[in-house]
Formats: structure tokens, sequence, C-alpha cells
């Protein structure tokens, strides 16, 4: 009996163990399903849209300070990671020179005042002398005309006796009083010829000085001459020469690789330090070349720095997309036309403004390490967008 009790709870026993094992083939499918399910939820509502990457980094247009003009640096105010205000004095260099260039100017632009005065002082001085030339040209033309008259008579006498001379009706002596008369008339004739060329010469010599001196004065006064314009250009030049040796901050950040010492000659256009605007950060971050399909300006990021951790989360836009993947823009090119090539993923800066309220409440510096989050369903208004591309890089 013992022996038909065991064989009978044998089957159920096994009926119970497939049960139990449909059951759990049940439970692990719709686990499946439903991690699935989740998954395909979450890919389509959340992971489809966001993409992130953390090769991104805080940066700024940083100002560089440069003199306008050269000389010996007197004075240096700052130091590096010293904050300065738009204005401040950074760097006085000596204006011993520039002062000297200044008194220069000063005179020159008197004296070209003084020069163009003259000038039309004379103009009616020159009127004047021109009128007197030709006074004097008429007067001589006419001393020719009564020499001429002369000279004729003299040598219709002079042809007369000559004539006469030979019937013996004309002594020797009235023919030689004759030709004397003649060469008299004649000297007189080129003397009056000349005087009135001379005349014509000095007239046109005036009419030329007044026409030089009219050039200088047309349509003009002293204070729009072209000499005193170029004058006073060069003086203005001298006195903004003078204030170029106090060198004042550009915007408002920190001094960085401050390079400039006192003592030092400097020469126009040398670096002496940078200014970092701390309070206009942006983030570029490089995102893979397949990550971009849909990435536009205008969309929204959220980024947190290695700085603050995930405790601090910024809120930015997008504002653009650079012209060209890092590679491209390399001293060496990846333009490898041999076999021996690899194919590289390729990544592409992309420009990120802040919310200004957030990076004033936690600040950031060049260079710190970013991770963003971009929404690519996400679009700002035109308005907002105005406004965080209004934001000043340089104050």
């Amino acid at each position: 009996m013992s022996t038909n009790k065991t064989s009978t709870e044998q089957p159920n026993q096994d009926q119970a163990a497939m049960k139990k094992r449909k059951k759990g083939f049940v439970i692990l499918a719709a686990v499946i399903v439903l991690a699935g399910a989740g998954y395909s939820a979450y890919w389509h509502f959340i992971g489809s849209r966001y993409i992130s990457t953390d090769n991104a980094y805080a940066a700024v247009e940083v100002a560089e300070v440069t003199p306008a003009v050269g000389g010996i640096v007197q004075r240096v105010n700052v130091v590096d990671t010293q904050y300065v205000n738009k204005g401040d004095v950074l760097v006085v260099i000596d204006n011993t020179d520039a002062t000297l260039a200044l008194q220069q100017a000063e005179a020159d632009y008197a004296l070209a005042r003084r020069r163009v005065q003259s000038y039309l002082a004379s103009d009616e001085g020159l009127k004047a002398l021109v009128n007197a030339r030709a006074e004097d040209e008429k007067r001589a033309k006419a001393q020719l005309a009564s020499v001429q008259a002369s000279f004729q008579r003299a040598k219709i006498d002079l042809d007369r006796r000559e004539a006469l001379v030979r019937s013996g009706s004309v002594s020797g002596e009235e023919l030689s009083n004759a030709k004397t008369a003649f060469t008299q008339a004649q000297a007189q004739l080129n003397a009056a010829t000349a005087a009135v060329n001379q005349a014509v010469a000095s007239r046109l010599s005036s009419i030329g000085e007044q026409k030089a001196n009219y050039a200088r004065i047309d349509n003009t006064t002293v204070e729009n001459n072209p000499e005193v314009l170029l004058a006073k250009a060069r003086y203005e030049q001298a006195q903004v020469n003078v204030k170029r040796t106090v060198i004042r901050a550009p915007i408002s950040g920190v001094v960085a690789k401050r390079q400039v010492q006192v003592g030092r000659r400097v020469q126009l256009g040398a670096p002496l330090m940078s200014i970092v605007p701390v309070n206009h950060i942006h983030v570029d971050a490089n995102f893979k070349e397949v990550q971009l399909r849909h990435v536009q300006v205008g969309q929204s990021v959220e980024l947190t720095s290695d700085l603050y951790g995930d405790d601090v989360v910024y809120h930015g836009v997008i504002t653009g997309l650079s012209g060209g993947t890092g590679a491209a823009f390399s001293l060496i090119p990846a333009q490898n036309a041999t076999g021996n090539w690899i194919k590289v993923v390729q990544r592409l800066p992309v420009r990120i403004e802040l919310d200004p309220q957030e990076l004033a409440e936690h600040p950031l510096q060049v260079g710190l390490s970013m991770e963003v989050s971009v929404d690519t369903d996400s679009k700002v208004s035109d308005k907002v967008l105005a406004q965080y591309r209004a934001v000043p890089t340089v104050q």
C-alpha cells in the first residue's frame, strides 16, 4: 500500500513543478516585455530627444591689452588674478616724448593758422599788383609806339640825305648827323621793345603769383583750409597720444598673463596682459558628428560643472554652431591621402550661452570642464534667444 501511495504522489509533484516552471517563464516574459516597453517609452519620450557630452569647457572672449604708443613703462598697477573694472588704470607710460610732440604740434597748428591768414591778406595785394603791372605794360607799349614813330622819322631822314648826298645837295656832316640820329632811334626802339617784354613778363608773373595764392584759399576760410586742418589733425593726434600713455582696462574682468614690468620699453602693439571677463563666460561643447542631426540654434541646454558638481545646474541656450570641426582648423588638418588612414569620429564645437543670473551666483573660470545635456525637442522663443545673444561678451 505504501508503494501505491508513493507512485501517486510522484506525478502530483511533477505537475506542481511544471506549473511553477511555467509560472516562472510567464513572469520572466512579462518582466522582459515590461522592460522592453519601459525602455521603448524612455527612448521615445526621453532618450531620443536628449544628447549629452562631457567634452565641453567654459570659454570667453579674452581682451588683449596692448599699448597704442611706445615708451618706457613708469608704473604698473595690477597683478595676475586681480579683478579690475572697465576704465581702471593698468599701466602708465612715461609721457615726456608725447608731451614734447604735443607742444610741437600745437606750435605747427598756430603757424598754419597765421600762414593761411597771410594768404588771405596777400590776395588783395596781389590783385592790386596785377593791375599795376597791367598799367606798366600799357605805359611801356605807349612809349614803344612813340619810339617807333621817332625811329621811322629818323630812318626817312637818313634815306633822304643818302639820296641827296650824291648830288651834293647835302653835306657830309649833315649825313653823319642823320646816321647818328637813326642809330639813337634804333637803340631807343630796342630799349622800348625790351621794356614792353619786361612789363608783359611782370604782369604774367604777378598773375601766376595771384593764382598760386588763390589756389591755397579757394573756397576756404582759416578754419577749413587744408593746411590748417592737417596741422589741427596732427595736434589732436598728439593730444590722443598723450592720453594713451595711460592704459586703462577696456573691460571688467580678471587680469591674466601679465607680461609688462616697470622700466621696460614697450613697442606699439606689444602684448602687456590679458583681461578675462568672467561675468560673461559661455560654454563650447564638442559634440560628435553623429549627435548633431537634430541640434539647432535656440534649443535649451542643462549644464553641470566639475567645480560645483551635480548640486548646481546651469541653464543655457545654443546660440551657434561652428563653421568647421576642430580637426579642420588644426595646424595639420586630417587630410591623409595615403592608404594608412583611420576614420575618426569628428566633433563640432557648439556655442552655449549661460543664464547670466545663474552665472553670477556661481561664477566659472575659463577652461573648466562642463557636462552638457541638450533637449533637441525644445525651442526657445526668438525673444528669449535674442536676450541670450544680446548678453555682451565685453563690457
